[in-house]
């Protein structure tokens, strides 16, 4: 890396950091706390993984954090990371209908990066994988100015039809199950210097995706589906331009919290405002047909009609409805 690390040799341990360590011990390090799951028919350690595709087809998704941008160290703990990384691309996979089965994971990093640091990343992304019975088969180290965690998850329709962002139809109901809100409130919270409300807080570091409804919704008849990983209304409007509807919201459906309501009193915030533009929860959005309702565990927040666009109490949302890297 071209300077000498002081502390301990390469293979010695957690300590130390990742450039005195060496590429090879750092990868055996981190598979030796990945567990494998069914499916998986060659983890890691060769060229690439092999799994069992039963369905004959595969679900893939991919994402990037880059520290600084999507995560913060001073913020959020290795396994944070971890547990984020690898929610936002299993919530990808889920809002097609599928089950989750594997992820792929990319490191680029600074030589000075802690192994501890590494290695509680992999803790964070193997629990996060857990929750859904998935695997981590493999990824890539490089070193890198910068650190960056890159993530693919792969996924089973186990014989569905995939559920996209297309499909919906004017009179459909839309719907929506997870939290919504409770990572901007987080995020609110941390940018005044604060670390609690403690809930609102882990929102924002590990987002709870609703896994199981993604499949459930599919099953159910869902006609179009999407992770809110933006903000509701910015999601709502991907699915809306996909489709060639529009969506119109009820505010008064979205059930506003005491934690957040609270919070946002203390803040000079409108809790509205997270509910339907705050991203990052991982919540899921679907629409279904009227006579046939969303499944348990959903709640009906608007229906699709004729147009384009999304509105919300028959309003025109102004700006972008969410988060957007380039602002526009």
């Amino acid at each position: 890396m071209g300077t000498r690390a002081s502390g301990p040799q390469p293979g010695s341990g957690r300590s130390g950091t990742i450039a005195a360590m060496g590429e090879f011990p750092l990868v055996a390090a981190v598979l030796s706390r990945l567990p494998s799951a069914e499916g998986v028919l060659l983890g890691p350690g060769d060229d690439a993984a092999v799994l069992a595709a039963p369905d004959s087809r595969v679900v893939a998704s991919v994402d990037l954090l880059v520290d600084g941008v999507h995560f913060r160290r001073d913020w959020s703990s290795a396994e944070d990371v971890g547990h984020k990384a690898a929610a936002q691309n299993l919530a990808d996979v889920a809002a097609m209908g599928a089950r989750p089965t594997a992820l792929l994971v990319g490191l680029a990093a600074p030589g000075d990066l802690a192994v501890d640091w590494v290695l509680g990343l992999a803790d964070g992304l193997a629990a996060e994988a857990g929750r859904v019975d998935a695997a981590v088969v493999g990824g890539d180290v490089v070193s890198s100015e910068r650190l960056v965690v890159s993530v693919t998850a792969l996924g089973s329709l186990d014989g569905r039809a995939p559920v996209t962002r297309a499909g919906a139809k004017p009179g459909d109901v839309v719907a929506v199950t997870g939290r919504l809100g409770w990572s901007a409130a987080g995020f609110a919270v941390l940018s005044r210097g604060f670390r609690s409300p403690r809930a609102l807080v882990a929102a924002h570091r590990r987002p709870e995706p609703p896994y199981a409804q993604g499949p459930r919704a599919a099953a159910h008849g869902a006609t179009s589906m999407i992770d809110v990983s933006d903000g509701l209304v910015a999601d709502l409007g991907h699915l809306a331009e996909a489709s060639g509807v529009r969506v119109d919201v009820d505010s008064a459906a979205l059930e506003v919290p005491d934690l957040l309501r609270d919070a946002a009193a203390a803040l000079g915030r409108d809790p509205q405002e997270w509910l339907l533009t705050g991203g990052e929860d991982h919540a899921l959005a679907a629409t279904f047909p009227p006579l046939l309702g969303p499944p348990e565990g959903w709640t009906v927040v608007g229906r699709v009609g004729e147009g384009s666009g999304v509105r919300v109490d028959g309003a025109v949302v102004e700006g972008s409805g969410g988060w957007r890297h380039y602002g526009r």
